[in-house]
């Protein structure tokens, strides 16, 4: 059909315009609706006029339009004439369906007036009978109504008169609630009846009662009853009309006397939750514990309801109570935390505590305890996050502190390595176990802790940055650099003597492992287990940096390894110091060997060498060579200086090679002397002598000395050279260091006349035999 393609609500909405306008009860008044004849829209209006609507369109429409709006009216025609079609088929099915409903209706109704007149006979009939039944019984039943009122009268009474016997089984039977149910059910009948008929049984009631009062009294005050029978008899007191409010401070003392029995026992607590992780171990007297506790708990629950029941208007004493029960807990929690634990020990504590506050919300929910407990849970828990990492900075501090003793004790082979690997482990290992310790807190179920994960997860990250940033205070105050902070009572040990340059390596080295693997991995770990947070704000930014704090170590680690140079180079300067201001070098003897400050001298450089060796990894097998050397120049004029010197004998001729010295500082090469420490075993021993070299030639140029004190130099000098070139790096800078001693000792010295070569080699070579027979492997 062609009305198919009509959607179907254009359709449904036609057909009710089509019913509205059949049936609508007022014709003329779509008559009245404002139209304007002088336009397109004027067809649906009762003022139509097709001529002049035809001319309009012919005017305001071309060819194609017209057409268009034919094809459009031809369609319209079609859909109005067949929904008027389906409108009247409806409206003729619906009429045919009533049409055959009146007609059963009236086959139906047929033969029902006769039926109903024989009902209605019927009814009479049963009425009729029943009202003869009433008026025959109607005596009989007045006279068994009497009978029962007074078989029910005779009840009370004899209740009346029994009642005082009643009472004594019950105080012999100490039945208080059901001699105090009797009493007030006979209250009526003895306030009507008590003066007159009844009096004996009131009096001698009343009797009993008095000792039941006594009684109660007694249990009321009573230490040895429990809460809830002292609760109880409150209540029994108060329904025979005894004045119980002068009772309330007193019962209310007794609750707050009780405080004490709900005292949490973290010691208890503590050693169930070691036993429960340890299979061999027994739980029940564990248990016993807990569940001790937890009935003393529930006790006091149960007495605070009955006290609520007893005087319903101390409920602000009631909750300042159980508040006051709370803040107890959380405040033995907070000393507790601050000890040595573990947050498995800490989960047991706080789900006692959780269990408590529901067992006191179930009775006296207006103290809004679970909202009071978790602000006081947000202080037990951040302080148990600080004192974990107090107590980890802690075991580093005391594993460096060990490297001291270490050292001096020498008990071991290298005592410097073992310290670095155990302070490796305090560090990595620790943050690790820190970091298990505190995912129980955020793996556990206990709603508490649910509520509470974003603060832990932004303390834990504020902690790990904290941590380090003291850790970084720690090392300096560890390696002497920050004597400001030496009030520090855990370094007491430390500072109690001299710092050893060993612990500063030890520090400086622990550093960089701080920087390229403790940082990274606890970065990895905190991304896995503890990312979210966000309750601190994001504003204030992310709680841990790693990168500030790499920065940080990476600083610290080149400023205590540069520290430990300058300290084994003070001590070689002490050294120096002592031999270059005791002895008057112008009055110097002739010299026959070298000088015991040159045996002191290597000493000092093996021990450094020592300590690097077993803290340092070697660098590159690299040997800066006098043929490698910017310093090339600058040494084959110190050789030449040296043999014109040994062949020349006259002191003109040596003033004259002086002159030709400071001529060839002029020309020659610039050689480099200091360059960037590397954190390598050659690295660190070359910068050391070095700067003893430089220190050694400040001395020197310090001093006036005679032909005998310039040789003394010289020969020390010269020896030097051999067991340095096997312990440094850069052969070209020391050799050239060592000639600039030899040529500041000749500026300075009176007659600048050095040793004869063949002397010169003697000595020497006497002193490398007992050197070598001394040392038989190189330092």
């Amino acid at each position: 059909m062609e009305t198919d393609d009509v959607p179907l609500d254009d359709k449904a909405k036609r057909m009710r315009d089509l019913l509205s306008s059949f049936y609508a009860p007022d014709p003329s008044s779509t008559d009245n609706a404002p139209s304007n004849p002088g336009t397109l829209d004027a067809i649906n209006t009762t003022s139509f006029d097709a001529d002049q609507y035809m001319n309009l369109l012919i005017q305001k429409s071309n060819l194609e339009a017209l057409l268009q709006r034919h094809v459009e009216m031809a369609a319209e025609i079609k859909n109005i004439d067949t929904d008027l079609q389906m409108l009247v088929y409806e409206n003729y099915n619906k009429f045919i369906s009533a049409t055959d409903a009146i007609k059963r209706m009236k086959t139906n109704i047929v033969g029902m007036e006769a039926n109903m007149e024989q009902l209605l006979d019927k009814i009479m009939s049963v009425q009729s009978k029943s009202d003869g039944v009433n008026t025959s019984l109607f005596e009989k039943r007045e006279r068994v109504e009497k009978l029962h009122r007074t078989r029910n009268l005779l009840r009370k009474v004899q209740f009346i008169y029994d009642l005082p016997a009643r009472l004594e089984k019950c105080i012999e039977a100490e039945a208080y609630v059901d001699a105090v149910k009797f009493y007030t059910g006979a209250m009526p009948i003895f306030k009507a009846y008590g003066d007159s008929s009844f009096q004996d049984c009131k009096q001698a009631s009343e009797e009993a009662i008095a000792v039941i009062v006594k009684n109660l009294q007694g249990k009321l005050f009573s230490d040895s009853e429990s809460i809830q029978a002292r609760a109880e008899a409150a209540v029994l007191l108060k329904q025979l009309d005894f004045p119980v409010d002068s009772l309330q401070v007193k019962l209310l003392e007794k609750l707050e006397q009780s405080l004490g029995d709900l005292q949490l026992k973290t010691n208890d607590i503590e050693n169930a939750s070691m036993k429960s992780n340890d299979p061999k171990q027994g739980k029940v007297s564990d248990s016993v514990h807990i569940s001790a506790h937890e009935g003393s708990v529930r006790g006091f629950a149960e007495a605070i309801s009955a006290y609520r029941v007893i005087f319903p208007e101390s409920e602000e004493q009631l909750i300042k109570l159980v508040q006051d029960v709370v803040v107890k807990h959380f405040e033995t929690t907070e000393q507790y935390v601050k000890g040595r634990i573990s947050s498995a020990n800490l989960l047991c504590v706080l789900r006692t505590i959780w269990t408590d506050v529901l067992l006191l919300d179930e009775v006296l929910s207006e103290a809004v305890l679970p909202v009071f407990s978790l602000e006081a849970a947000q202080i037990a828990l951040k302080q148990h996050v600080a004192s974990t990492f107090n107590y980890l900075l802690q075991d580093i501090s005391d594993a460096l502190v060990r490297v001291n003793a270490s050292s001096k004790e020498a008990a071991e082979e290298h005592p410097l390595q073992v310290a670095l690997e155990a302070s490796k482990k305090a560090v990595l290992q620790g943050s690790m176990d820190v970091l298990l310790d505190f995912r129980q807190l955020l793996d556990d179920d206990l709603h508490l802790l649910v509520q509470l994960r974003d603060f832990i997860i932004d303390w834990v990250q504020e902690g790990f940055q904290d941590f380090f940033r003291a850790l970084y205070d720690r090392f300096l105050l560890l390696s002497g650099r920050n004597s400001s902070s030496r009030q520090d009572q855990g370094l007491t040990g430390a500072h109690g003597e001299k710092v050893l340059a060993g612990l500063v390596l030890v520090l400086a080295q622990l550093s960089v492992f701080i920087e390229q693997t403790v940082i990274p991995r606890i970065t990895e770990e905190i991304a896995a287990s503890f990312s979210g947070g966000g309750a601190r704000g994001y504003e204030n930014g992310p709680a841990f940096v790693p990168g500030v704090i790499c920065r940080i170590f990476r600083s610290a680690g080149e400023r205590l390894l540069h520290h430990y140079i300058n300290m084994r180079t003070q001590k070689v300067s002490t050294l120096l110091r002592k031999r270059f201001t005791t002895p008057n070098w112008v009055k110097h003897k002739e010299p026959r060997e070298v000088h015991m400050f040159v045996d002191l001298f290597l000493q000092e450089l093996k021990e450094s060498a020592s300590e690097v060796k077993q803290i340092l990894p070697q660098g590159l097998a690299r040997k800066h060579r006098r043929s490698d050397s910017n310093g090339s120049t600058a040494s084959s004029r110190s050789n030449q200086l040296r043999d014109d010197k040994m062949t020349r004998s006259n002191t003109q001729r040596a003033r004259s090679q002086l002159l030709e010295t400071h001529l060839a500082k002029l020309f020659k090469q610039k050689v480099e002397i200091f360059t960037k420490v590397e954190y390598t075993q050659e690295s660190v021993v070359t910068t050391t002598v070095k700067l003893c070299l430089k220190s050694l030639q400040e001395f020197v140029r310090l001093q006036t000395f005679n032909r005998s004190g310039f040789q003394q130099i010289q020969l020390d000098i010269q020896f030097l050279r051999t067991p340095l070139k096997e312990t440094v790096e850069d052969e070209a800078a020391v050799d050239f260091l060592l000639d600039e001693v030899i040529v500041a000792a000749s500026e300075r010295c009176l007659d600048p006349i050095p040793l004869e070569p063949p002397i010169l080699d003697r000595l020497i070579q006497a002193k490398l035999a007992k050197w070598k027979e001394q040392n038989p492997i190189s330092p």
